[in-house]
């Protein structure tokens, strides 16, 4: 079987590994996917990365000879993680792969689909966390102006695109959260969206004046001139009356930041970076940051501390004599 050779699974690899997985291996698969998506609520996008995961763990255990998951033992885990790492996976993957395969040994333990859970003695290394990269204050205050620039002529799409990034950066949402809002989520008199979140999690977030200038040209001079009689509720709108594509958004973002000389190749998630460390550097608690981003535990939003120091540190060792 080609789709179970020891390498990295292409995606197409996946596909059809999955669909010659015996029947109880793959109504498993098809069961466990059910739960991530309705009963744990993640995103489409982590569930597309846990059931690839899963379904390269049955692979390798039934080229190691295992018929169903009674065969699934910690010695099997770690020998497919072997493999993985044999085969190019990285730290941060193979921490991912692991979560996987923890996730699922959990769940078919609880369904009745195992007896005995190997998982939580699967070690896995440490994914390094790197800082991520984001722009100083003057070059999103550049970032703004090109952007404020394209849509000072009324073009729709340039109005939409110019309040996009204006809310991307003034809230720290994620992309995915931007393109799901609806205009009934925006309360303009307080200055807040409504957003649904990680896990079905809503939460408001406010928006500045900048965005809110931004937000209301877009929809008084270019919302309905994209939009068509099936348009839907949302927010943005994409050229053919639809709902913004993420794609899209992301497409703006890295255009916008590209006509800001010297800064780094950002898309919607480098914004959101530099919302939150250009909010610490301000002076807001962890706490408010961490439940603006909407991050589940503080160790995430933690991560921006660090950037801030390391900020600090550097113009320290630039201006101060006795650096």
């Amino acid at each position: 079987m080609d789709a179970l050779a020891h390498r990295r699974p292409a995606r197409v690899d996946l596909i059809r590994l999955r669909a010659d997985l015996p029947d109880a291996l793959g109504g498993a698969v098809t069961d466990f996917e059910r739960h991530l998506l309705l009963e744990r609520g993640l995103s489409e996008n982590t569930v597309r990365a846990y059931v690839g995961d899963v379904v390269s763990l049955l692979g390798h255990l039934l080229t190691g000879g295992g018929d169903g998951l009674a065969a699934l033992d910690l010695a099997r885990l770690r020998s497919w993680l072997a493999d993985q790492r044999t085969a190019g996976a990285g730290r941060t993957t193979l921490a991912r792969r692991s979560a996987s395969a923890r996730a699922f040994t959990a769940w078919a333990v609880r369904t009745g689909r195992m007896v005995s859970d190997p998982g939580p003695r699967l070690a896995s290394p440490r994914p390094h966390k790197a800082l991520p990269t984001v722009l100083r204050a003057e070059q999103a205050e550049q970032m703004m102006r090109a952007s404020a620039s394209g849509a000072a002529q009324d073009d729709p799409l340039a109005l939409r695109d110019h309040a996009v990034v204006e809310l991307l950066y003034a809230t720290g949402i994620r992309v995915s959260e931007l393109c799901g809002l609806d205009t009934s989520d925006v309360d303009h008199s307080r200055r807040v969206v409504l957003v649904l979140g990680k896990g079905g999690k809503e939460r408001a977030v406010p928006y500045g004046i900048p965005a809110e200038k931004a937000l209301n040209a877009w929809l008084t001079k270019g919302r309905h001139l994209l939009a068509k009689g099936d348009s839907p509720a949302a927010l943005f709108l994409g050229a053919r009356g639809g709902r913004l594509d993420p794609r899209t958004a992301r497409r703006v973002v890295h255009d916008v930041v590209g006509a800001v000389p010297g800064a780094a190749d950002l898309g919607p998630h480098g914004l959101r970076h530099t919302a939150a460390t250009h909010l610490l550097e301000g002076g807001a608690d962890l706490r408010s940051v961490q439940e603006l981003l909407g991050h589940a535990t503080l160790a995430t939003t933690q991560l921006y501390t660090h950037v801030t120091v390391e900020r600090l540190k550097a113009i320290h060792d630039r201006t101060h004599p006795r650096s």
